[in-house]
């Protein structure tokens, strides 16, 4: 293990160890009531240094935005170029999906934790639904590249991206009850599979 590696193995554990603490005391006494102040305090670190692995109290709930973004924009860009743009999608989603499927249990209990929060404070829905804009915008952004088109101009690129992103959405939420991970990502898949047989083929071109 390099000195490098060893950084960042020691970083990994203090965003997690931040993150962990964060979700228990939002949890346990309400997002509201928590400030940045105790979280620091239930992992020993100082307000600065936590600012040094997130930006704000808010950013600690958009976590799984951030990672599911950086798997789909990494999946698409690896993608071949002739690939229909929705198949190369359907591949991005996949792909995190499969980091769902592998996450440990400690990474499952986070992601279940989010989903309580989210419902037990219905006001940070419209922070998350904020973020998963940005993660849209930046996808029609690649699409666009792809089929050679100006993506402030270009509806299809922008439908192309609603309607995979849609899949993923009807994926966790229907049914509503969360459920286990596994439950999770099978619905996902499932609603992936209705996408891909609903859409005739070539109509992304």
């Amino acid at each position: 293990m390099t000195a490098v590696g060893l950084r960042e193995r020691k970083k990994e554990k203090t965003r997690l160890a931040i993150l962990d603490a964060a979700l228990d005391l939002f949890l346990e006494q309400g997002y509201e009531s928590t400030t940045v102040d105790q979280i620091a305090g239930a992992v020993e670190i100082s307000p600065r240094t936590f600012f040094r692995y997130f930006t704000s109290k808010d950013h600690l709930v958009l976590w799984f935005h951030d990672h599911g973004e950086g798997i789909m924009l990494e999946t698409l860009e690896s993608r071949p170029q002739d690939e229909p743009p929705f198949t190369a999608l359907m591949h991005a989603l996949r792909a995190v999906l499969s980091d769902m499927e592998g996450s440990t249990p400690e990474d499952s209990e986070r992601f279940l934790k989010l989903r309580r929060l989210l419902d037990e404070h219905p006001h940070l829905v419209g922070q998350s639904v904020a973020r998963g804009a940005e993660t849209e915008r930046r996808l029609a952004e690649l699409i666009a590249a792809r089929r050679g088109a100006d993506p402030d101009e270009d509806q299809l690129s922008h439908l192309i991206v609603a309607f995979a992103m849609s899949t993923m959405r009807v994926g966790f939420e229907c049914p509503r009850r969360v459920g286990t991970v596994p439950e999770i990502t099978g619905r996902m898949a499932e609603t992936i599979e209705l996408a891909e047989r609903s859409l005739r083929p070539g109509w992304d071109v």
